[in-house]
């Protein structure tokens, strides 16, 4: 009975909003699929443990074994492993070879890592100003009701006309709210990513060529 309660009073709040509330509802549902199939690329596709992958890579390299270091980067989907296979596959060549190959890699997975997570900013930008809109439309529709009926029942028409608007504010900034925070975690998930790249990517770029003087 308790989750019956629960589910017509959203149900409720739903209908009071009227249209605009199911634009902001189709515009949440298009961010929370969005930030799923990020959080499943950034957690599966792309991001590695960077200074335990980094401290294997070393092992394998100043123990002159690239062949081995290459195979285990084949070894990973991730983002990392991949820039620094293109690099360990040029380690007999001049540093400028081995920098150009990172960068060439990085420059293709970068774009990958950020995908769509622009998208997110925008559709908490519009569940905002759909929220608004709904709110200002709700107003209107009600001061155009209460302006030839009856004294007695302005109150109650007003009273209904500036819930609707109320419910529309309310759940344009709820989904705008939560679409932020998500989008503040899979940025900072990206940019993990992206810095363990460039990092990483110097640091190999050191070992290769202070390995090839010594050699």
């Amino acid at each position: 009975m308790e989750g019956t309660s629960i589910f017509m009073t959203v149900l409720n709040f739903i209908k009071g909003g009227g249209v605009f509330m199911f634009v902001i509802l189709g515009v949440w549902g298009v961010g929370i699929v969005i930030a799923l199939d990020r959080f499943r690329k950034l957690s599966k596709n792309f991001d590695v443990d960077g200074p335990s992958f980094m401290n294997e890579i070393q092992r394998y390299v100043l123990s002159n074994d690239i062949q081995g270091a290459i195979r285990v980067c084949s070894g990973s989907i991730a983002a990392l492993p991949k820039v620094l296979k293109s690099g360990l596959k040029r380690a007999n060549q001049g540093t400028e070879q081995i920098q150009n190959a990172l960068d060439a890699t990085a420059l293709e997975v970068v774009p990958k890592v950020e995908l769509r997570l622009n998208y997110l900013q925008l559709i908490a930008n519009i569940s905002t100003l759909f929220g608004l809109l709904g709110t200002i439309q709700g107003l209107i529709v009600t001061f155009a009701a209460v302006a030839d009926v009856d004294p007695a029942q302005k109150a109650e028409l007003l009273a209904a006309g500036i819930s609707q608007a109320m419910n529309t504010t309310a759940l344009g900034l709820l989904s705008a709210i939560s679409i932020m925070i998500v989008h503040a975690i899979l940025s900072n998930k990206a940019d993990k990513i992206i810095n363990e790249i460039d990092e990483f990517s110097v640091k190999l770029l050191d070992l290769l060529g202070t390995k090839e003087k010594s050699e």
